[in-house]
């Protein structure tokens, strides 16, 4: 067994029949500790269950989720674990790593960085289509069936995994995704300092570009609160609705009235989502 896949049990708190666990290794990819949490239903217990990818979004780490949208009650009932990645990668302390909420620390926007001093550990592409995948069908009792979802700059990194990799995911589902981080403020950002200026290695993480190249047919289905105030300079959720259209690409985009950007709102529709992923994990 290599280090990646050498676990450390950080924490554990049962819940609602299950187990709710934060793990820590070292991670190849980013050449750090890194820190995952798993949510396994009462079914674990008994077989091996699908599974479901959650990446959260700017600032966050596993633990926003697992302790505030209310998700472990309906994947105990319907037996989907759920594992929580951390946003990017930790402690490695680059110059200006900490210095904004949008970029670094907690801002990894899960992309594989080609620019230095980003690349030496800002791989969290890696780590997720390939990594820490491993250590989940190792080290706990999954089917191979995955789903994927994520909120904010998560719901982004879902949508461009599902997209790239055509049938490996059961469904996905987004709160509020980055859908077009070309456009916006917090991808030209991330993108311009992780992955250079040259636009053209930008379009594999962006998910207007690759509906538009037809990387897949995958259904994307989206909740999005309409009192969300990044709504219009960074989320642009029409760019991606004209795309799918322009491209006949399956799309269910829900606006929310009345509804922010917070886990306020993604506990209010966690239990749509994750009804929806069971049907597809289960047939």
């Amino acid at each position: 067994m290599s280090m990646s896949e050498t676990l450390e049990l950080v924490s554990e708190n049962r819940s609602f029949g299950g187990w709710h666990k934060r793990y820590r290794h070292y991670s190849r990819a980013l050449d750090c500790d890194m820190i995952f949490a798993v949510y396994l239903p009462p079914q674990a217990e008994d077989g091996r269950v699908p599974l479901l990818w959650w990446l959260s979004g700017l600032t966050c780490n596993d633990q926003n989720f697992m302790e505030k949208a209310g998700a472990h009650r309906v994947a105990a009932e319907l037996g989907v674990a759920i594992v929580c990645p951390d946003t990017s990668p930790r402690g490695t302390n680059l110059p200006g790593e900490h210095d904004s909420f949008d970029f670094g620390s907690g801002a990894g926007f899960y992309v594989n960085a080609t620019q230095a001093p980003w690349n030496a550990h800002y791989r969290m592409y890696d780590y997720l289509v390939e990594e820490l995948p491993s250590v989940m069908r190792l080290q706990f009792p999954v089917n191979g069936r995955e789903s994927i979802s994520g909120h904010s700059m998560g719901g982004h990194g879902a949508l461009t995994l599902a997209l790239r990799h055509p049938g490996r995911f059961c469904s996905v589902s987004a709160f509020a995704p980055v859908v077009n981080p070309m456009a916006c403020p917090w991808g030209q950002k991330a993108f311009s300092h992780y992955l250079g200026e040259d636009v053209s290695r930008w379009r594999q993480y962006d998910a207007c570009e690759l509906v538009a190249n037809g990387a897949s047919r995958q259904r994307l289905f989206i909740d999005q609160g309409e009192a969300d105030p990044f709504l219009e300079e960074q989320l642009k959720p029409e760019n991606l609705e004209a795309v799918c259209e322009k491209h006949d690409h399956p799309l269910t985009l829900r606006r929310q009235p009345g509804y922010d950007h917070s886990y306020f709102f993604i506990a209010s529709f966690i239990e749509d989502h994750l009804r929806y992923h069971a049907e597809q994990l289960y047939k």
